[in-house]
Parts: structure tokens; C-alpha cells; sequence
């Protein structure tokens, strides 16, 4: 952390005994620049006053006229650009969904705290916070028209990254996820977010679906030729399966590429509800009967949701990330992926857990008996040049790390 006499910090409670309590812990780590307030509409006077404007809210929840959760939604309005520590009574349950309401916000957050606050506790999460980078501030990420999106494709910009999905039981690759990226001549690569929706909105999604699809048959019959046979999974929208012409379209391109259907997989994900279910549900049975697998996505967020595993015959349940990463020291996390998992064995799906980012998570899903993982903890989505590079690396880990032998703790 930088000088802490130069960190401005908002103390904002009810109780008169917090905030002397809080100022004392503060004073002791260093922290002499600090302002308390008792109640939400002075804190905002403070916020508004731009030679004082604090990097740092401790924020409590509970309080009488203006809540916690309702400071945040004015913190918004005025363009806040410091971050939180939520110090409250509330139980878990509410601080987690308070975290995620900040989150949803775009306001940094480094944590929350019960009360009575431990000094200890309260230091290890001000050593987490640094100061943004000035270019970061204010700045929004850039919107692009359909019609740079479709000069975009036409011009051959779309790129295909890979990500793996490992088996847990063995460490062994078992297929790769295909994820699309933009290679903008002057903005650099630009990632899905910035550019699905739009495809969505503008009806490229299907011309965008075509060219991913077409390059990842095309590597997958490469690796294959290299003697590295492979799953490949293709995200598909519920959009790409309005017409027949899908259908086709894929079943065309692997049997003249000679890619077999059994390996690849077509990770359904439905943004927005489907207001005529027939189209899609025919080819999605069809491409089912021809032996392609599919995968339901995002299991448990937005659509995907059990009327989707009631109605379509999915090979593949993939645990949302959301559900997966910190499961195994969160108990409503726990609950909701092991929920997860017990429907997909009760259905005899393949489980895949998405959002693996360390250790703990691995051994979780070791403990569980989950299928496959995917995240960061093996690797980030790479080129298809550097995954044979990436193999050689990830299985020495396997056996350094003893990512498979005996019994996670």
C-alpha cells in the first residue's frame, strides 16, 4: 500500500461506539486522514466535496433513515470512483448479497467485516486496496456498431481462442473450449463481451456462430492429424437455432472436414427467452440423434434452467463459475453446487465445473467426484499454437503438485 497518512478514509456508521472504535484501529495502522459519519446524507456532502472526496468507504449496512444498500445507489449517481469495505451485523447470507450488489455497481470492493471488527482482519483487507490507475477512471469500455462487428468478420478479424477441460480423476486433457476474440487493427484483441450482444442485437450472431464453428472443425481435424484427438465444444446461442439452416450448416462442415460428431460439443447458452421453442427443440433433437453432444451452459444463471434440462436432451451440465470458485469454503455456494451435481448424476450427465482458480477448488471438486474442470487454475484461453507447449506443462504439474494422487485434504 502507498503512505497511508495520504489514504482519505469515510467512516460511515450509526453507532457512536463503532466509530470510535474504528477510528482507533485506523489511527493505529497509520491511517490519519479519516472522516466520521453517523449518518448517509452527511457522507454524501463529503462525497460531493471533491478536495476531500474519499479512496475509502467502511460502510455499515443497518442504519436508521438511509441504509447501507441504498448509500451505495447515491455513491453511483455521483460517479464514485474510491472502494468499499461493507462492517456489519447482518449475517453472512446478507453481506454476500450486499457484496454482489456493490460488485454489479462497478464499485471496487475489497471485502466485508463483521462486527465487533478485529484489527487484524480489518488490516489484511486495507492491504488489498490499491489506488486505480488515473487512465482507469471514468473510462468506459468502447461501443462498436453491427456494422464494424460485420466488416469485423467479413475481414477475417475473429479469432478463436481455446481453453482446456481437464479430467479430474486423471489430469488428462479431454477437450477445449472454443472462445472467439477480435483482433481490432488499432484497439487490439477485444473480448466477447464487447461484441456478442451486439451480434445478438443486429442479427450477425449467426454469420459470427458460422466463421467460430468453421475454424474450430478445422483445428480440431489438425490436432487430430497430429495424433492429439480431442473434444470440441462450440457456444451456440439460442439464436443460431431459430432456423434449420443450422442444422445443417454443421452437420455439412463435419462431414467434409471428417471431424466425428461424437466429438463435438455445442454449449447451448440462452441469453434472452425463447419466445417459439419449436425450431430450436427440432434441431437440438436432431443434432442429438446425429450423435453431436450438447451441453447446457451457465447451468443455473439467465435461461438455462431445469424447464431447459426437462425439454432437451443435454449430454453435458457445466456448473456456472459463479457456483464453483471459493464453493468450497462458502456454504451457499456449497449447497448450490452440490445441487448441481447430484441433478446431473440423477440425469447420468457429464459434469463440467467452470471457474476452477486454485488448489482449493481442484480438491473440492476431487472430494465431490465432478467430471472435468475448467479455469484459470489449469490455463487461460491460449492460441491453438500453444497448447501442445501447454500439455507438456500441465501434466509435469500434475505430477509435481500431486494433483491426482490420494485423497485431498
Amino acid at each position: 500500500m502507498t503512505d497511508r497518512s495520504a489514504v482519505n478514509i469515510l467512516v460511515l456508521d450509526d453507532e457512536s461506539f463503532m466509530l470510535k472504535l474504528l477510528g482507533r484501529i485506523l489511527l493505529n495502522l497509520g491511517f490519519t486522514s479519516v472522516i466520521f459519519c453517523d449518518n448517509g446524507r452527511s457522507a454524501l456532502e463529503q462525497i460531493t466535496d471533491a478536495s476531500g472526496r474519499p479512496n475509502l468507504i467502511l460502510l455499515d449496512l443497518n442504519m436508521p433513515e438511509m441504509d447501507g444498500i441504498e448509500f451505495v445507489r447515491h455513491l453511483v449517481d455521483r460517479h464514485y470512483s474510491g472502494s468499499l469495505i461493507l462492517i456489519s451485523g447482518e449475517d453472512e447470507r446478507m453481506l454476500q448479497t450486499a457484496e454482489k450488489l456493490v460488485r454489479a455497481h462497478k464499485i471496487p470492493i475489497l471485502g466485508y467485516l463483521h462486527k465487533p471488527v478485529k484489527p487484524d482482519a480489518l488490516s489484511a483487507m486495507l492491504e488489498k486496496w490499491t489506488p486505480p490507475p488515473a487512465e482507469a477512471i471514468g473510462v468506459a469500455k468502447k461501443v462498436y456498431s453491427s456494422d464494424e462487428l460485420r466488416a469485423a468478420i467479413d475481414n477475417g478479424e475473429l479469432i478463436n481462442y481455446y481453453q482446456p477441460k481437464v479430467a479430474v480423476a486423471t489430469g488428462e486433457l479431454i477437450g477445449v473450449e472454443t472462445l472467439a476474440r477480435w483482433r481490432h487493427p488499432v484497439d487490439g484483441l477485444i473480448f466477447p463481451d464487447q461484441f456478442i450482444s451486439i451480434a445478438e442485437a443486429s442479427g450477425l450472431i449467426d454469420k459470427l456462430t458460422r466463421v467460430v464453428f468453421m475454424g474450430a472443425m478445422t483445428q480440431v481435424k489438425a490436432w487430430e492429424e497430429a495424433h492429439l484427438p480431442l473434444r470440441i465444444a462450440v457456444n451456440v446461442s439460442m439464436d443460431n437455432l431459430a432456423s434449420l439452416d443450422f442444422l445443417n450448416f454443421v452437420a455439412e462442415i463435419t462431414t467434409k472436414l471428417g471431424v466425428a460428431a461424437h466429438n463435438v460439443v455445442l454449449e447451448v447458452t440462452e441469453t434472452r427467452l425463447m419466445q417459439d421453442t419449436r425450431a430450436p427443440l427440432e434441431i437440438l433433437t436432431r443434432l442429438r440423434l446425429k450423435r453431436f453432444r450438447l451441453s447446457i451452459d451457465d447451468f443455473g444463471t439467465g435461461h438455462s434452467s431445469l424447464a431447459q434440462l426437462r425439454d432437451i436432451p443435454f449430454d453435458e451440465l457445466k456448473i456456472d463459475q459463479g457456483f464453483v470458485h471459493g464453493a468450497w469454503k462458502d456454504e451457499t455456494l456449497r449447497a448450490m453446487y452440490d445441487a448441481s451435481l447430484s441433478l446431473a448424476r440423477q440425469l447420468e450427465m457429464e459434469v463440467v465445473a467452470e471457474g476452477v482458480e486454485d488448489r482449493n477448488d481442484w480438491d473440492l471438486l476431487r472430494r465431490t467426484g465432478c467430471d472435468l474442470a475448467q479455469g484459470t487454475f489449469m490455463s487461460r484461453p491460449m492460441l491453438a499454437a500453444d497448447l501442445p507447449g501447454w500439455i507438456e506443462k500441465w501434466r509435469e504439474r500434475v505430477r509435481k503438485e500431486s494433483l491426482t494422487a490420494g485423497d485431498s485434504k
